[in-house]
């Protein structure tokens, strides 16, 4: 049975962990809000988009607000401390657009836009980590040699977007112009901003319009732009899951069926040392069908305990593991449908491999069964 067992813990285990890793996501992206949605250009057809255009489109009936983000990694320095930062160039939308929550001070004002002020807002862990204490605020950190000074420290939030996506836990904000003159790589063309539908309106509705916005300015070519959703987010994260629960499932089956051959062999075993009980029983008048179902049943009962001993096991282990990443905010439960499966599969491979051996016992001639070992 231990086969059975394993196969079986290992096909719960690891399409559970899936499934609860990818609730987890999905509660991440369903967090984020549906009112915000990223819009990256990657061809502008020779009529890139500025900040005026997204000053004008924040105009229309169904878009609030519109904030253009420019992001790369820096180095961070304040005194003798030093660490690799994820910074953004963006404007003072960006706050509304992503909910963004100030612990002290403030966000950047349109004004250090217009005014190309070195001013930049931290997270609570760029103000731990690197200033040493959060209450900060007019600090003058170093961005890659240019100094700024600190106007705001922002709650550390994971569900955000940039918290997801950035490439570390340290994160500030400085203006958009300020970022065009200190990377070397970012121009004032605008090829990633984010937009928020108003407050009367509807993501699909704000979608569609910044679509035909887009279309008309890029000749009507959606290859040279990606909008993104919350739902196409989610859509993205069901086919990944898919893809791993059926990867998954395969390699768990196999071990499975490495089980049932485990089984087969063994019931070989028995049906060998048990020759002279089955001549006896044919001797009084067992039928061929009775002696077939005699063994069927062993090996279906022998795969259905190692049934249920794989499902308590990793139902155990489960909770052990729910109980260790519980500050992670992942929950990790059996997938009542997997076991549902994992039940119908054993019966399945005890039905299957245990049919050769029972039908190998019930073939034997009475004479020669009771004569086996003479």
């Amino acid at each position: 049975m231990l086969g059975i067992i394993i196969g079986v813990m290992a096909l719960v285990i690891l399409v559970s962990l899936v499934s609860g890793a990818t609730g987890s996501v999905k509660n991440t992206i369903n967090s984020l809000g549906t009112n915000m949605i990223p819009v990256t250009i990657s061809d502008d057809k020779g009529n890139p988009i500025k900040q005026s255009d997204l000053d004008e489109w924040m105009n229309t009936d169904n878009i609030k607000d519109a904030a253009p983000l420019a992001t790369g990694s820096m180095t961070g320095k304040f005194d003798d401390n030093s660490d690799t930062v994820t910074v953004y160039g963006t404007t003072s939308q960006y706050a509304d657009i992503e909910n963004l929550s100030l612990l002290l001070g403030r966000f950047i004002k349109s004004s250090d836009v217009d005014n190309n002020t070195d001013v930049c807002v931290i997270n609570e862990t760029f103000a731990q980590e690197i200033i040493g204490y959060e209450d900060c605020l007019g600090k003058v950190i170093s961005l890659d040699g240019a100094k700024y000074t600190v106007v705001g420290v922002l709650e550390d939030d994971t569900s955000s977007l940039t918290s997801m996506f950035g490439s570390g836990d340290m994160i500030c904000y400085i203006p958009y112009t300020s970022y065009i003159r200190l990377s070397t790589d970012t121009t004032s063309d605008i090829t990633s901003f984010y937009i928020s539908c108003a407050d009367n309106s509807t993501t699909e509705l704000a979608k569609n319009e910044i679509e035909q916005i887009l279309l008309d300015r890029f000749e009507d070519d959606d290859d040279a732009y990606d909008i993104t959703t919350s739902d196409t987010l989610e859509s993205a994260m069901s086919n990944i899951t898919s893809i791993l629960t059926i990867l998954l499932g395969g390699i768990a089956g196999i071990s499975l069926v490495v089980g049932g051959i485990g089984i087969m062999n063994i019931m070989l075993v028995t049906v060998t040392e048990r020759t002279r009980e089955i001549g006896i029983r044919k001797a009084i008048g067992a039928s061929r069908r009775v002696i077939l179902q005699q063994f069927l049943l062993e090996a279906v009962v022998l795969c259905m305990i190692g049934c249920a001993i794989g499902i308590f096991l990793s139902w155990t282990i489960l909770r052990v593991i729910s109980v260790i990443v519980s500050s992670l905010d992942l929950a990790f439960s059996m997938n009542a449908t997997v076991v549902i499966i994992a039940v119908a599969f054993c019966f399945f491979i005890g039905v299957v491999f245990g049919l050769y051996p029972a039908n190998k016992a019930a073939k034997m001639k009475p004479i020669d069964a009771l004569h086996y070992g003479d």
